[in-house]
């Protein structure tokens, strides 16, 4: 059943729209337990997974390992979470577009849909509020200055027009409480049916390839490496970049992190072997490529 991503600046308040949520769909599935209309709901249990939850202290934003550490067991309890019969509230800053991916694709791997609530609170009004979390002790949360600015200067915001932050819901600080209903049914439905999420095109096609398919497969994704090889020679030292291809109107976007030739001749293989079992259109090849190679370099944060 769903995943349900929060987002949102430090100190924005999404532990509080989140249990907002919790506390909201929780109702809903009581409320379908005590008649007959949907057993499927009837069976739901929702779970908030968050900083609190795993026992991470805020500390660990002062330093990369930590942190990259405290994001790994968050994505560990999402995953193990994520089934038929559950709703999975992930709380946090969920701040790096490419972790959102990450567990969009482990949704998308259970068939079961996702969404990203973003909560819209002004930077200002998230400092204001860090501040006096900081100045009182007695409250829980509340993020060092500096780490406060690190993230907020490093925040990704979402964006409804990628199919990983889609659906995308901003709740606004003034807002009382989030859209529950839209939230409820755009991932639970309220037909009966569950919401049934499609596997991706580029994986799954209908057998019986033709005879030179595995030649075009070989000649296109080396036309796509020749293409990135001679960006990386125009622009030596740098990471990053978009690279056009000549006849696909995808760019490939490259990953922060330098890719080299070994690990892109491997993309290369495992696509070939992914797809030469398939009976595919010689001119889709270069877009399926391209759009293979954006969502791994992704996962490469």
């Amino acid at each position: 059943m769903p995943l349900i991503l929060i987002s949102g600046f430090p100190s924005a308040g999404k532990t509080y729209r989140a249990n907002q949520l919790h506390s909201a769909f929780q109702a809903k599935i009581l409320s379908s337990s005590s008649s007959t209309d949907d057993a499927r709901i009837a069976r739901l249990t929702v779970h908030l997974v968050n900083d609190e939850s795993l026992g991470l202290s805020r500390d660990v934003y002062h330093a990369a390992r930590p942190e990259k550490d405290a994001r790994a067991a968050a994505y560990s309890a999402v995953k193990r979470l994520l089934g038929r019969d559950a709703i999975v509230i992930a709380d946090g800053l969920n701040y790096i577009k490419g972790f959102r991916y990450q567990l969009y694709c482990e949704a998308k791997a259970v068939r079961t849909p996702s969404c990203v609530v973003h909560v819209g609170t002004p930077e200002a009004k998230c400092r204001e509020i860090n501040r006096a979390l900081l100045q009182d002790a007695s409250k829980p949360g509340g993020y060092a200055e500096d780490d406060f600015d690190n993230l907020v200067f490093r925040y990704e915001e979402p964006n409804g027009m990628t199919r990983w932050d889609s659906p995308l819901f901003t709740v606004l600080y003034e807002d009382e409480q989030p859209p529950i209903d839209d939230i409820w049914h755009a991932l639970i439905g309220s037909d009966g049916q569950a919401k049934a999420v499609k596997p991706n095109a580029a994986t799954v096609l209908t057998p019986a390839a033709p005879s030179n398919l595995l030649y075009e497969l070989n000649k296109t994704t080396s036309d796509v490496l020749a293409a990135i090889a001679s960006y990386q020679g125009d622009h030596p030292g740098e990471a990053g970049g978009n690279v056009k291809v000549l006849g696909c109107s995808t760019d490939v976007e490259l990953p922060a992190a330098t890719v080299t030739g070994p690990q892109l001749q491997r993309l290369r293989r495992s696509f070939v072997a992914l797809n030469r079992q398939y009976s595919l259109d010689p001119v889709r090849l270069k877009g399926l490529f391209v759009e293979y190679l954006n969502d791994e370099f992704l996962k490469m944060g």
